[in-house]
């Protein structure tokens, strides 16, 4: 389990999962942003009345948005994206069921 942003740091875990044929499934929680940083700059009050525009930019994952599936599959690991809770299902039911590496993109809302 892991969040987008995070993800960013160590992307060539996912190279070694294929490499390897590691019976592994990541779950990328997405949110297109670097929630916990802004959440961290709401905890110090250094902005009050909220980050201006050119912070908020700093906290966002796009542009250009970061596509999971691709990069994943480019590596060599299967991979989907869900975004609704159905679709989490089916495809985690699907992972649970195939061996190798796999890969789930979950669009999630950000809650900060």
């Amino acid at each position: 389990l892991n969040a987008d942003g995070s993800t960013m740091y160590t992307p060539q875990a996912l190279w070694t999962l294929a490499r390897e044929q590691l019976d592994v499934t990541t779950i990328i929680f997405n949110n297109g942003a670097y929630a916990i940083l802004r959440l961290e700059l709401l905890r110090t009050g250094a902005a009050p009345s909220g980050p201006g525009p050119k912070t908020q930019a700093m906290f966002s994952l796009s542009p250009p948005a970061i596509d999971f599936v691709a990069l994943a599959t480019s590596m060599g690991v299967a991979a989907s994206r869900a975004t609704t809770t159905d679709e989490f299902v089916e495809q985690l039911r699907r992972a649970m069921t195939t061996r190798g590496p796999c890969l789930i993109d979950a669009v999630v809302p950000s809650l900060i």
